[in-house]
C-alpha cells in the first residue's frame, strides 16, 4: 500500500492539519503522563511559584487567578480523570496520523468521527463559555474533519480506480 503523498493544495493543507494533530496528540499525551506522575499539591505548589509574580505585579490578572484559583480545586480523582482523559485522546490522535500516513482507510473514518465528537463537545461548552480559543479550535477542527473527508473520497475513488 502507498503512504500518503501530499499532490494538491487540498492535500497539502490536509498533511499540515493532521500534523498539527499529531502535535496536539504528542502534547496531551505528555500532559497525561505529567498528571498521572505529579500529585495534585505539587500541581498547586508549581502554579503559586509561577504565578505569584504576575499577581504581585496584578492582582487582577485573569489568567494567573483563574490557573491558581483551579489548582488549588485539584483532588486525586480529577487529576487522575484528566491523565486518562489526555491519555486517550493524545494517544488516539497520533496512532490515527500515523495510519493516515501510511494510507489506511479506517484511519480516515476514526478522525472524521473522533474530531467531530470534539467538535460536538467543544461546541457544546463554547455556549457557555464563549471561549475565542475554544471556537477558533473548534474552527480548526471542523477544518480538519472538511480535508479528511475530501482526501477519505479521493483515497476511496484511486483504490476503486485500481
Amino acid at each position: 500500500m502507498e503512504r500518503f503523498k501530499a499532490r494538491t493544495k487540498l492535500d497539502k493543507f490536509f498533511e499540515v492539519g493532521i500534523l498539527l494533530k499529531a502535535v496536539d496528540g504528542v502534547l496531551e499525551t505528555i500532559a497525561g503522563i505529567l498528571l498521572l506522575i505529579i500529585n495534585p499539591i505539587t500541581i498547586t505548589h508549581l502554579v503559586t511559584i509561577l504565578t505569584q509574580h504576575e499577581i504581585a505585579t496584578d492582582p487582577h490578572n485573569i489568567v494567573a487567578n483563574y490557573l491558581l484559583h483551579a489548582s488549588l480545586k485539584l483532588t486525586k480523582s480529577a487529576t487522575l480523570f484528566a491523565a486518562i482523559y489526555l491519555l486517550s485522546h493524545g494517544l488516539s490522535k497520533i496512532i490515527l496520523v500515523v495510519e493516515i500516513l501510511r494510507n489506511h482507510l479506517w484511519a480516515y473514518v476514526g478522525l472524521i468521527v473522533l474530531t467531530s465528537s470534539f467538535i460536538i463537545y467543544q461546541t457544546y461548552r463554547w455556549v457557555y463559555t464563549h471561549s475565542i480559543s475554544l471556537l477558533l479550535l473548534t474552527i480548526f477542527d471542523g477544518a480538519v474533519v472538511y480535508l479528511t473527508i475530501k482526501e477519505y473520497e479521493k483515497r476511496l475513488l484511486e483504490r476503486s480506480a485500481t
